[in-house]
């Protein structure tokens, strides 16, 4: 992302939780605030990709396999995450680059929960007028604005209302790929001043391989750049991965205990959802990582 410009990666995500809602993992994946968060335009692709029905165009095609991959990818990923949220059940939860994440919206586990959505001022602003007035089923929604390359996060935590001395849950979904080594550590950093006892981090990441092979395979970077309503490849750039071993190294640093680190292929599988995309899948990861309680 670059200047004023909001993500379009969160509009994919989105589009990709509208795809499975009802569809995929039943009973075990559901996403019924999805759709309400997209526009005309995008809604169409949704409902093509749902079809089943492959378009011929080559943009519109290659819009279709990158939706159809990405659904793929996030059904496992969000039933993982949702999962450990509901398993710590902290009176606090803060999402790391939220984008049009609707967990707030969707998850009546967190009506005694307080959510902070942490992201970039442009995508927060677009992600308020998606939602309207809708209430949301958390006890209470607040909008933080950061520029991870730039922003204190702690500062801006503070100012919010979050409070470092009651446990918190941290969701870091989709976001560690597109940070440098160093914004990765300086929020690592942040997390561990304001984690009190019992709080936990639920962050995904790709190993070395992930990036390049769904880059190459489904075509995320053209997608990027198609049309005027998407964002140029260079503003959402992939710059890191890590193995599982340097993550736990590194989690370890700031306090945080790896419980369990394992890969969307064996996420999806325990869901017993089709998989097409296996190679993709076994390089991206979710990690689970607690403060030890007092």
């Amino acid at each position: 992302m670059a200047g004023n410009e909001a993500s379009r990666t969160a509009v994919l995500v989105c589009q990709a939780r509208a795809i499975a809602d009802g569809r995929i993992a039943v009973g075990r994946f559901a996403d019924p605030v999805a759709a309400r968060l997209l526009r005309e335009p995008e809604l169409a692709e949704v409902e093509r990709a749902r079809s089943d029905i492959a378009p011929q165009r080559l943009g519109e095609r290659i819009r279709y396999e990158t939706l159809r991959a990405t659904t793929e990818i996030l059904v496992p990923r969000t039933v993982a995450i949702d999962d450990a949220v509901v398993q710590a059940n902290n009176p606090q939860l803060v999402l790391l680059g939220a984008g049009l994440d609707a967990r707030a919206w969707r998850m009546s586990e967190l009506d005694a929960t307080a959510v902070f959505e942490v992201d970039h001022p442009a995508s927060q602003a677009e992600k308020t007028t998606r939602i309207g007035g809708a209430d949301p089923v958390a006890k209470s929604v607040a909008f933080v604005p950061v520029d991870f390359g730039r922003d204190a996060l702690e500062d801006a935590l503070a100012l919010s209302g979050h409070q470092p001395d009651l446990p918190t849950t941290w969701i870091w979904e989709g976001v560690m790929p597109y940070l440098t080594q160093s914004e990765v550590e300086r929020t690592l950093d942040a997390i561990g001043h304001r984690s009190a006892p019992s709080s936990r981090l639920i962050a995904t990441y790709p190993t070395p391989t992930s990036a390049a092979a769904l880059l190459k395979r489904w075509g995320l970077r053209l997608f990027l750049a198609a049309g005027s309503r998407s964002a140029s490849s260079g503003q959402e750039r992939l710059r890191s991965a890590w193995t599982p071993e340097q993550i736990h190294a590194l989690f370890a640093v700031y306090g945080l205990d790896i419980a369990t680190d394992t890969d969307l292929l064996n996420l999806a599988r325990a869901l017993d959802v089709p998989v097409r995309r296996s190679r993709v899948l076994a390089t991206g990861r979710v990690a689970v990582a607690d403060r030890a309680g007092s």
